[in-house]
C-alpha cells in the first residue's frame, strides 16, 4: 500500500482507464454518479492519504468515514469534504443508495485561491455535513450543473466549475453555526496553530513508505516552526482550547488505535514507528488513555 494515493491510481483502480491531459498544468476535475462504485465487490476504502480533493453527496445507511481526527457514521444524506492534508477511510459503500462525487487537485485553483483557507478542508474542521432531503435536492442541482457545465464546449468552462465548487463549499459552511460566524482573519495564534496542525498530520498514515513520525513533542515542533515551545504553546490553547501536548497525543493516540486494528505491524514496531523510544513506554501511554493495554485493545 503506498502511502498516498494519487489521481493515476484513482482512476486505475476505479475505472482501468486514464484520462487525457491528466498531467496538463492546468489541473485536473471531473464529476461522476456514486452508483458505479456501489456495485463493487469491495465494500470499503482503505485508509490513506491522496493528493486530491473530492466532493461527496450521498445517501446511505451505517456508511462509517473514518478521517484521520474522528470517525463519522453516516445514516442518511450527506455532503463530505476530503482533501489531501488527511487520511481517511470508506467502510460499508454497499449501503450508499446513490449520490454523486467530484474530484479535483490543487492546481485546478492555481491563482483562483487556496482551499486550505477554508474550515471544511482544516485538521480539525467539519467534513461530513448531513443534510436533510431539501437541502440534498439543492446540492445535487449543482452537481448536475457541473456534469452539464463539464461536457459543454463553452471556452471558459472550467471557470464556471471552480465557481460550482466553491457554491458547494458556502453551501455546507452556511449550515454550520460555528463555521459560518464571522472571525478574525488569521492573527498571528491562528497561523501558527494552523501550520502545526499540518505538520502533524503529514507525518501519517504510517506504513511502508512513511515509517515513522519525526516531530514528537511540542518543543520538536517549536523547532520546526522557528519559535520558542512557549509561544507555540500559548497559540494552540488559545486557538484550540487544549495545550499543544494534549494535541500530540490524541492525534499519536488515533494513530496508535488504527495501527493496532488495521496493520500487521507488531506491538513494538508500532511503538517505534510513533517515536517511542521502547515498547514499555508505548503501553503506558496507551493504557494511560484507554485503561487497555494495546494486546487487549488488539483483541477486541
Amino acid at each position: 500500500m503506498k502511502n498516498t494515493e494519487s489521481l493515476a491510481n484513482f482512476y486505475e483502480q476505479q475505472f482501468g482507464w486514464l484520462p487525457k491531459g491528466l498531467e496538463l498544468e492546468h489541473g485536473h476535475f471531473n464529476v461522476f454518479d456514486l452508483s458505479p462504485l456501489v456495485d463493487k465487490e469491495h465494500s470499503t476504502i482503505p485508509y490513506k492519504r491522496r493528493d486530491f480533493y473530492k466532493i461527496t453527496l450521498l445517501y446511505g445507511k451505517g456508511v462509517v468515514l473514518n478521517y484521520a481526527d474522528k470517525t463519522v457514521e453516516i445514516d442518511g444524506y450527506a455532503l463530505v469534504f476530503s482533501n489531501p492534508l488527511i487520511p481517511y477511510s470508506w467502510e460499508g459503500l454497499e449501503h450508499i443508495e446513490f449520490g454523486h462525487y467530484c474530484i479535483f487537485n490543487q492546481a485546478f485553483f492555481h491563482r483562483f485561491g487556496q482551499l486550505s483557507d477554508y474550515p471544511v478542508y482544516q485538521a480539525g474542521g467539519i467534513h461530513v455535513f448531513p443534510l436533510n432531503e431539501v437541502l440534498y435536492n439543492q446540492a445535487e442541482s449543482i452537481f448536475m450543473r457541473m456534469k452539464e457545465e463539464l461536457h459543454s464546449s463553452y471556452l471558459y468552462k472550467y471557470d464556471v466549475l471552480r465557481g460550482y465548487i466553491f457554491d458547494l463549499l458556502h453551501f455546507a459552511m452556511k449550515m454550520h453555526p460555528d463555521i459560518s460566524k464571522e472571525r478574525p482573519a488569521g492573527n498571528a495564534a491562528e497561523r501558527i496553530t494552523h501550520i502545526m496542525f499540518e505538520l502533524l498530520e503529514r507525518q501519517f498514515p504510517i506504513d511502508e513508505l512513511h515509517r515513522s513520525v519525526q516531530l514528537h513533542s511540542p518543543s520538536d515542533f517549536a523547532q520546526q516552526l522557528n519559535i520558542h515551545v512557549n509561544h507555540l504553546n500559548r497559540s494552540v490553547k488559545e486557538v484550540a482550547g487544549k495545550t499543544t501536548g494534549e494535541v500530540i497525543a490524541e492525534r499519536f493516540l488515533l494513530e496508535a488505535k488504527k495501527l493496532l486494528q488495521q496493520s500487521p505491524l507488531s506491538i513494538s514496531e508500532i511503538s517505534y514507528a510513533l517515536g517511542f523510544s521502547e515498547p514499555t513506554r508505548f503501553n503506558a501511554f496507551f493504557k494511560r488513555h484507554t485503561n487497555l493495554a494495546p494486546t487487549a485493545f488488539r483483541k477486541k
